[in-house]
C-alpha cells in the first residue's frame, strides 16, 4: 500500500502491521521491518506503541471493529429475518476462505503465538465478545430467548470452521463455510419452539 505524507505515523505503522503480520505471522515481522516498510522513524514508532504488544493489540482491536462494521452493513442487506442472519455469517465466511491470501483468524494465529501476553489476549477476548454479543442479539431478536448458550455454540461452530479451511484447503472454501452454517442451522432448529 502506498504511503503518503499525508498518512500519520501511527496509520502507516498499522496498515504494514496488518499486512505483514497476517501475510507472516506476527512474531516473525520485527520492529525494525515494520519501521523500515511504514516509513516511520523509530522514535515514532515508540511514540504510539510502547512495545510490539501493544501495537499487536491495536492491529487485533482494528480488524475486530472493521469486521464488526462489515457485519453490520453487509447482513441487512444480505438477509430480512434474525436466524437467516445469524445464518448468513457462516455464508460470509466462505468470502474470506476463498481469498488466496487467506492464512487463518488473525484472532487465533494471535493467540496461538501469544498464549501469555495479556494485552494480546484481551484483544483477542474483545473480539470473541463481540462475536458472542452478535449471534445472542440476533438469536434473541428471533424470539429464541436466553441465547447465551447457543450463541457460544454457534461461535465454536465458526472458530472451527476458519481453523478447517486453514488446514484442509484441498476440501475448497465452500465446503467449510457450508458445513459451518449446516450445522448452525441444526442447532437452531433443535432450539425453536
Amino acid at each position: 500500500m502506498p504511503t503518503t505524507a499525508r498518512t500519520s505515523p501511527r496509520r502507516r505503522l498499522l496498515d504494514t502491521a496488518a499486512r505483514l503480520f497476517y501475510a507472516h505471522g506476527i512474531h516473525a515481522v520485527g520492529i525494525d521491518r515494520l519501521i523500515a516498510e511504514s516509513g516511520v522513524a523509530k522514535a515514532s514508532f515508540y511514540k504510539h506503541f510502547p512495545s510490539k504488544d501493544d501495537l499487536v493489540a491495536a492491529y487485533l482491536d482494528e480488524r475486530n471493529e472493521q469486521w464488526s462494521a462489515y457485519i453490520a452493513a453487509e447482513l441487512p442487506r444480505r438477509a430480512d429475518d434474525a436466524l437467516e442472519q445469524a445464518l448468513y455469517v457462516f455464508d460470509l465466511l466462505a468470502e474470506d476462505f476463498a481469498d488466496p491470501a487467506y492464512r487463518g483468524c488473525p484472532f487465533i494465529n494471535a493467540a496461538a503465538e501469544f498464549p501469555s501476553v495479556p494485552v494480546v489476549l484481551q484483544a483477542v477476548a474483545r473480539r470473541r465478545r463481540a462475536r458472542v454479543d452478535l449471534f445472542s442479539g440476533l438469536l434473541e431478536r428471533a424470539g429464541l430467548g436466553e441465547p447465551s448458550d447457543l450463541a457460544a455454540q454457534l461461535c465454536l461452530i465458526y472458530d472451527g470452521a476458519m481453523v478447517a479451511a486453514q488446514l484442509d484447503d484441498a476440501e475448497g472454501p465452500e465446503t467449510h463455510s457450508r458445513r459451518a452454517r449446516d450445522a448452525a442451522a441444526a442447532l437452531i432448529a433443535a432450539r425453536r419452539p
